[in-house]
């Protein structure tokens, strides 16, 4: 009860308008123009042929409302509770650090978080765990930009430990989760769009191989297993998780895509 007396509501209310809103605009505008302005002239470019139903939509929607609550919280905790905010790595000023670590935190940011997401993606599909955890965002078997942040409340909980894991281990700039955060929620969405953005010959690159693309996570929500990355393909394909029909798939779908 102390705790929740004790939170600045109104920070607590910017942090979820700033990542509510980005989470509308950029799930809702790619929502727009794909499955409604662009949707017949585009559907035979879809990665899985078939469109969701309404109640898949709503469904996305209000676990993602869900999720937004709760990840704003973690910033009000961490950072705005000053006997806990001076335990963590968090900084003010760039000139503290410097503007070059300033820069580079960022892709650090980038590999940690990744890690992060495919070991606790992982370890949320353990038999035991998944029905409790992941089995929310599972539903959306065929994703749309909706399911972005379509997770069961302790999965919200979860994806928000590698804020604190940022906090804890390394100097995090006030501009450093904003914009890290911003970058993650546009990759996500394209994540889960339901088509393919990068050029047929992006999967077999030698360096697009190791990028996680809408193809290789369409996969995971339609079969449940392999493809655990998020902006990488580093571990799966060093840990064995990849899908051995991924290249495949990922040509086949770029192939139909530009047979009209």
């Amino acid at each position: 009860m102390k705790f929740f007396l004790a939170i600045d509501w109104s920070f607590y209310g910017k942090v979820v308008n700033l990542i509510g809103s980005r989470y509308v605009v950029f799930a809702g505008l790619t929502f727009i123009l794909a499955y409604v302005v662009f949707k017949k002239k585009i559907a035979y470019k879809k990665i899985q042929p078939k469109f969701p139903k309404n109640t898949d939509y709503l469904r996305e929607i209000f676990y993602s409302i869900i999720t937004i609550a709760l990840f704003g919280l973690v910033p009000v905790f961490f950072i705005k509770t000053d006997s806990i905010r001076v335990h963590t790595f968090y900084y003010t000023d760039i000139n503290q650090y410097g503007s070059i670590y300033f820069i580079s935190a960022f892709i650090i940011m980038l590999f940690l978080h990744d890690s992060y997401f495919y070991w606790m993606h992982r370890l949320m599909h353990h038999p035991k765990i998944f029905k409790y955890v992941h089995l929310i965002h599972h539903k959306s078997n065929n994703p749309s930009p909706w399911a972005a942040y379509a997770f069961h409340p302790l999965e919200a909980i979860i994806e928000t430990g590698i804020v604190v894991l940022f906090l804890f281990i390394m100097p995090i700039h006030t501009y450093h989760l904003p914009f890290f955060f911003l970058f993650m929620i546009v990759y996500n969405v394209y994540g889960h769009l339901g088509w393919e953005l990068y050029p047929k010959w992006f999967a077999t690159h030698p360096i697009g191989k190791w990028i996680n693309t809408s193809v290789n996570h369409n996969q995971h929500h339609q079969y449940f297993k392999g493809n655990y990355g998020l902006y990488f393909l580093f571990w799966d394909r060093w840990m064995g998780t990849i899908r051995d029909d991924y290249e495949q798939q990922f040509v086949s779908v770029k192939e139909r895509a530009s047979s009209k």
